[in-house]
């Protein structure tokens, strides 16, 4: 006799290398029930420690993460890092202990390329004719290179299962998520975060509102209450936005055989979640981390 499964309840996490009371992780918990989406909640959380606590709570569940699980093959390759992404983080915590050893390393690298070299894509950062966003290896400005450092260093840590890098608990299963696109495709080249304007109000306003309706190029409604509402819009950083478009690609995913990735993925490199409907969705989009 076979159990019927168990639907597993998805997860969105916005991620930042050094969580505080000012920026903090924000997690948006949901769950999907055919084309609906519905947000259950929205956790902040301030330490390393508490992410850790998220990653080990007991499945099933399926969280989209916002921030690269892999790096640029040719630099993997070039300083023999490893042939699949858990022993490329692991080598990297040996050869780099802290985040700013992490940086000498990738600058000492980088320093010695062409310009314009020095800060190498995955393809799937890539994935789009004319798109561009934030190489992993970048550690200044948008630090991802010291997102991947902290936050992928945990998952393989906690056991998950990372689909195509990593084998671990199937009951928790982690994908890499990118909010930016999603963004893109629903309001354009519109700024909805990081800036308290009136202008940036109105595109997270406009951003919820397509949610809402619908009008996602990955067929999903998301039911909010007035008060999820209220805090999405009102949050002018727009990290709370970012974890629920990170619930919207888990959803999609959950849906999609093998979670819609691609057949190959490169196991050092690893694949953003949705990336090949963001092909069809925004093609002249150029997008930004």
């Amino acid at each position: 006799m076979h159990l019927p499964s168990v639907r597993p309840s998805l997860l969105g996490v916005d991620f930042t290398c050094a969580p505080g009371r000012r920026k903090p992780i924000v997690a948006a918990h949901g769950t999907r029930a055919g084309d609906v989406l519905r947000l259950q909640s929205l956790q902040e959380i301030t330490t390393l420690a508490g992410f850790e606590a998220l990653l080990a709570a007991p499945g099933p569940w399926l969280g989209a993460f916002d921030f690269p699980f892999g790096l640029p093959r040719v630099f993997v390759d070039a300083l023999a890092l490893g042939g699949d992404a858990r022993a490329v983080i692991g080598e990297l915590h040996r050869r780099c202990p802290t985040r700013m050893a992490l940086r000498a390393l990738i600058d000492a690298w980088g320093n010695a390329r062409p310009p314009g070299q020095r800060l190498p894509h995955r393809a799937t950062d890539t994935a789009l004719p004319g798109v561009s966003s934030t190489s992993p290896l970048q550690t200044r400005y948008v630090p991802v290179g010291f997102m991947y450092y902290e936050g992928f260093a945990r998952l393989v840590a906690a056991g998950v299962d990372v689909p195509g890098l990593c084998a671990g608990d199937a009951a928790r299963v982690a994908l890499e998520a990118y909010p930016g696109w999603l963004a893109h495709a629903l309001i354009g080249r519109r700024s909805y975060k990081n800036r308290d304007g009136a202008d940036t109000l109105i595109a997270r306003k406009d951003l919820v509102d397509v949610l809402e309706q619908g009008r996602s190029p990955l067929g999903l409604r998301l039911k909010l209450t007035h008060a999820q509402r209220d805090a999405l819009t009102a949050d002018a950083l727009g990290d709370r936005l970012d974890a629920v478009l990170c619930l919207v690609q888990a959803a999609w995913a959950s849906r999609q055989p093998g979670y819609g990735l691609p057949a190959e993925v490169d196991p050092v490199e690893g694949w953003i979640v949705g990336a090949q409907t963001a092909r069809a969705a925004t093609p002249e989009v150029a997008w930004t981390s």
